[in-house]
């Protein structure tokens, strides 16, 4: 907006930071929605007006390891240039139980693929990799308990009757029906296990 009051970094007034009264609670990728009141917002984007200006594709996350108890990635992960050096530094600053929230399009999700920013597409499985006895593992060192791992869909009837199917038969769906019947997005829960 013309003539709109800025701060000394040229931040717009319509953006002021949130205050910070959730320092236990990290939101990465914060842009400008408030997805945690208070937690501490970290984004690349100094226009976004976070408390952390930071590229986690350059240098990680800048907190002391074990440093908070949550930390919200939503619609991140996509973006990011190296997913498992991504989760090693969330593992590092999560206090042991903490939790990582996580949204993504899932695969067959048109926009998966539409933004020209997004680097990989996920499925119900992609987090199982750093759970202990996933046969892979051993491409990192972090562990996490995969609490939920859920999809989710666009329409009220028809994206009911998916959702169950998809909970119901999730290998299934992934295999047989994600492409005739396209998922929006996944959520994930999981938990640090230090």
């Amino acid at each position: 907006m013309t003539g709109e009051r800025r701060d000394r970094d040229g931040i717009p007034a319509s953006l002021v930071r949130q205050p910070l009264t959730d320092p236990l609670t990290l939101d990465v990728g914060a842009g400008t929605a408030v997805k945690h009141p208070g937690a501490v917002r970290l984004d690349r984007a100094r226009e976004a007006a976070p408390h952390v200006v930071a590229d986690v594709d350059r240098g990680g996350l800048p907190f002391h390891r074990d440093a908070f108890e949550t930390v919200g990635a939503y619609d991140v992960v996509e973006h990011v240039e190296d997913l498992v050096a991504f989760v090693e530094e969330v593992h590092r600053v999560l206090k042991p139980g903490g939790r990582l929230l996580v949204t993504t399009p899932h695969f067959s999700c048109a926009n998966a693929y539409t933004d020209p920013t997004h680097r990989r597409a996920l499925g119900l499985r992609s987090f199982d990799y750093f759970a202990d006895g996933h046969s892979l593992a051993y491409y990192s060192r972090a562990r996490f308990h995969v609490r939920t791992a859920t999809l989710f869909f666009e329409g009220a009837l028809l994206g009911r009757l998916l959702s169950h199917v998809a909970r119901r038969w999730p290998q299934f769906f992934e295999r047989r029906l994600a492409w005739v019947f396209p998922a929006w997005f996944l959520y994930f829960e999981l938990e640090a296990v230090k």
